[in-house]
């Protein structure tokens, strides 16, 4: 039996031991550089990179701009060029300006004053008018209380609403339009009686009422500036 040199064996083991360590040392230090390992968290996400910016052509002649639909205003403004140029330069100084939105917003506020004028209702109108509007508003209000009077007024239906004027002053858009509808009013005394109206007549009335608005404000909304009847047809029983 050979003889076992017991130093050699020590140092061959010795050895590998540390030639184990080193490789178990090594790789866990690879592994922590992989995404997801120890420092990904301390990685900078590269952004998306940024497109090309096209270099402007000094030769190239500017895109032309196509002409406006001839009947772009069809169906919402009268057939008067007067009032289509003037919302061409609104929607122009507006892109946001839409003439149907601004049609069912103006239904919508002349189904409010009217309701709220019969009632007295002072608070909702000044969030509706202009200055001025709202004073007039307010002192026939007024009166008609003073007088010892209360009305009551229904709008059955607003069977049409086109825009009858348009125009830019400045900053400034201002349109009028024109309302067709089927009210009843009836205004009484302070003992009941009619004094106005009539309480089951439901009368054709055509109004004509101003809206205006800055282009520059972030407000959407649109404040009515006047109103106007223009006729007051035969009541319907």
């Amino acid at each position: 039996m050979p003889e076992i040199d017991l130093p050699t064996v020590i140092f061959a083991l010795v050895a590998l031991f540390v030639a184990w360590k080193l490789r178990s040392v090594l790789g866990m230090r690879q592994d922590s550089e992989r995404p997801g390992g120890l420092l990904a968290p301390l990685r900078r996400v590269p952004g998306p990179s940024s497109p090309p910016v096209a270099q402007p052509d000094a030769a190239a002649a500017p895109a032309p701009v196509p002409p406006p639909a001839a009947d772009r205003w069809k169906g919402v403004a009268d057939s008067d060029p007067a009032v289509w140029s003037g919302l061409d330069a609104i929607a122009g100084a507006d892109r946001g300006f839409s003439p149907q939105a601004f049609l069912s917003g103006a239904r919508a506020a002349y189904d409010m004053v009217v309701h709220a004028f019969a009632a007295g209702d002072s608070d909702a109108l000044k969030g509706l008018m202009a200055p001025e509007a709202f004073a007039n508003f307010e002192s026939a209000i007024h009166a008609r209380a003073d007088a010892g009077h209360t009305m009551s007024t229904t709008v059955v239906s607003i069977d049409d609403a086109t825009i009858a004027g348009a125009g830019l002053v400045g900053q400034t858009a201002r349109i009028g339009v024109r309302f067709g509808a089927k009210l009843v009013s009836v205004t009484r005394d302070a003992h009941g009686a009619v004094v106005d109206g009539s309480p089951s007549a439901v009368v054709d009335h055509i109004d004509l009422w101003s809206f205006v608005r800055d282009v520059r404000s972030p407000d959407p909304n649109w404040q009515l500036t006047a109103t106007e009847s223009v006729t007051g047809a035969a009541p319907q029983r």
